[in-house]
């Protein structure tokens, strides 16, 4: 009989991956739960406990998507495809999300189809809807991008054979989120409430991770990036925003993902051993470290400027920080996959 630890790419990721599926049950599952009891101390704690599971579930569907957690591809697709619905981005497929992050490893750049900045720019009604929005802390262009993931299908020809697919996909999540708010209007504001924190720790954890270009032109097979397999700019332009360097366990909230720098050095590594690769590798200290609060006051100060921004190319993550010019990028969660 197969072992489970034989179908591991890392043998050692047994006990991690299985503590990591069991929080996400536990959190995801209990926070639902929680949200449904009369009682505000557990409705918060349901909330964050959803907000959490569905982050953790998100980073370990990355890993997946790396191939990084069993041999076989078939078996990190079917993990991938159940993180996928846990994390509420089923609308698109795991198969076109995990097509589009290999992208952005491979070509060292920021691949998408949708130009969301030039949309906004001809519906200034929209635009000026997502800009106080934004100013009060709700993800609307990550909303914005989540509903053309649906959307997609149906305005784009090679997508047109998931139509089918989203419409099911969306009369299910729809029907028993309809179903919650009848019977528990609180939980479904709780659920809204945990998707929002999820979108803002998902989005503030990429926002400083790259100073990659952005390039619409994910589908283009002819398209050539000019920095393509350059291993120098790909570590020069990628950075590693630790929540703490003095306590490394803290980094475990994200499931090891600020360690960016040497995630991309390994890409199929285990998220578990990416702290002793981060050592190995920058004994001295690593260049592309960022500070934390920085990051969190940039964050809070150019939410708004943020909608339109564009910036990546040449320029200096940390230093940019440091000078309180970092202004960041939306709209390039490894969650949407155009």
């Amino acid at each position: 009989m197969t072992s489970v630890r034989s179908l591991l790419r890392d043998p050692t990721s047994l006990w991690p991956n299985t503590i990591a599926v069991s929080y996400i049950l536990l959190t995801y599952l209990g926070g639902w739960w929680a949200m449904f009891q009369n009682s505000l101390p557990l409705f918060v704690l349901g909330v964050v406990a959803v907000a959490h599971g569905m982050t953790i579930a998100a980073y370990l569907m990355h890993d997946a998507g790396h191939n990084s957690i069993f041999k076989s591809n078939d078996h990190n697709t079917r993990l991938g495809r159940w993180l996928n619905v846990i994390c509420g981005s089923n609308y698109g497929t795991y198969e076109d999300m995990r097509y589009k992050h290999m992208r952005h490893h491979v070509d060292n750049c920021e691949p998408v189809t949708f130009d969301y900045r030039s949309w906004l720019k001809r519906h200034p009604v929209i635009h000026r809807i997502v800009n106080a929005l934004e100013w009060a802390y709700i993800p609307a262009v990550e909303f914005l991008m989540h509903a053309m993931q649906m959307i997609a299908p149906f305005v784009y020809d090679h997508l047109r054979h998931q139509r089918a697919r989203v419409v099911r996909v969306a009369l299910v999540r729809f029907s028993l989120f309809g179903v919650i708010l009848w019977f528990a209007p609180l939980a479904a504001l709780g659920y809204v409430l945990a998707y929002i924190l999820f979108l803002t720790i998902l989005r503030f954890m990429d926002n400083f991770q790259h100073s990659y270009e952005i390039f619409y032109q994910l589908h283009d097979k002819a398209f050539v990036p000019p920095k393509k397999g350059d291993y120098q700019y790909e570590q020069t332009h990628t950075y590693s925003n630790l929540l703490s360097a003095r306590w490394p366990w803290i980094n475990l909230l994200v499931l090891n993902f600020p360690y960016h720098n040497a995630h991309h050095d390994k890409p199929t590594l285990s998220w578990h051993r990416l702290p002793a690769l981060h050592a190995e590798l920058y004994p001295d200290g690593c260049a592309q470290q960022l500070e934390f609060w920085p990051q969190v006051v940039s964050f809070h100060r150019y939410r708004v400027k943020r909608v339109l921004a564009e910036e990546y190319g040449e320029f200096d993550v940390a230093s940019e920080l440091k000078s309180k010019q970092a202004v960041g990028v939306n709209a390039l969660s490894f969650l949407v996959a155009f």
